[in-house]
């Protein structure tokens, strides 16, 4: 396969760091504080814990400081907005982030809209999720906007283009149609009881499958041309990591694809960074 035809988030996400870091040792070089992110953990889901690990190695990478809270599955809802109330009035702390998803018997969205919508760096807030929705965004979700860097750096034309996003959830699938529709594309988005979920992609010039089934998209799907973005990651019996695409058989048909891993992943990271600093930047 062509290495041009492949996106990595790898590649464009160590760019993306570097250039933080570099940010970073300005602003430590001039004696001032350091953007900060502070990472709560509930429970001890493994998935979670790497994504933590993950993260905090990110934020050591760039020179940001890292606050890290690992609280007990049993810790009651009104432990948990205490926790995060006290980060928002801290002062030191520029991005609060509570890892998903969070034991069942505690509310998310009521966890999500506790954080200060000017500290939600993962940018899950209602507050900002309609910002984004009114095309005046404020902090925009990581994974999308992730995407919408990865198009751009091919310099993909929007207007007029027809983007079939599969799967709707508040993390990925609806934030990215919003972000592709604020950029002037025609947006599908397909759910599980979409009933012509095929014949939908093979009419798309942008793909993005983010449904969380081990290649779901069958490579036949794919128009000749396509640009292909696999935002899943899953794990198969064998231990291997595969994407909600059929990447061998997309890539044959794709002008330009992501892998998985190595594509979309690093790029989540990246952004969370960067809406750190750029949250740490208005601040001041």
């Amino acid at each position: 396969m062509e290495l041009s035809k492949v996106i990595s988030g790898k590649l464009l996400s160590e760019e993306i760091l570097k250039d933080i870091a570099n940010k970073v040792s300005d602003i430590n070089k001039s004696g001032k504080r350091v953007p900060s992110l502070a990472v709560v953990l509930v429970g001890e889901d493994p998935a979670s814990q790497v994504y933590v690990r993950n993260k905090k190695n990110a934020c050591q990478k760039v020179g940001f400081t890292s606050f890290e809270y690992v609280l007990a599955a049993d810790t009651t809802q009104n432990e948990l907005i205490t926790l995060v109330e006290k980060l928002n009035d801290d002062k030191d702390v520029d991005g609060i982030l509570v890892q998903l998803p969070l034991p069942k018997h505690l509310d998310s969205k009521i966890i999500i809209d506790t954080i200060s919508p000017s500290k939600d760096v993962d940018g899950f807030h209602r507050y900002n999720m309609g910002s984004l929705a009114l095309k005046d965004p404020n902090v925009c979700p990581c994974t999308p906007h992730g995407v919408m860097y990865m198009l751009d750096s091919i310099k993909t034309n929007y207007f007029g283009k027809h983007a079939v996003i599969i799967g709707a959830s508040n993390i990925v699938g609806r934030p990215m149609a919003l972000e592709l529709m604020n950029r002037g594309a025609t947006v599908t988005v397909c759910n599980s009881k979409t009933r012509n979920t095929s014949e939908l992609v093979a009419d798309a010039d942008i793909v993005v499958a983010a449904v969380g089934l081990p290649n779901f998209v069958q490579g036949d799907w794919i128009k000749d041309g396509a640009i292909v973005i696999d935002v899943g990651i899953n794990r198969l019996a064998d231990g291997k990591l595969c994407g909600d695409v059929d990447y061998e058989a997309a890539a044959k048909r794709a002008s330009h694809i992501t892998p998985v891993p190595g594509g979309v992943g690093p790029m989540t990271i990246a952004m969370l960074l960067k809406n750190t600093l750029s949250i740490y930047l208005k601040s001041k």
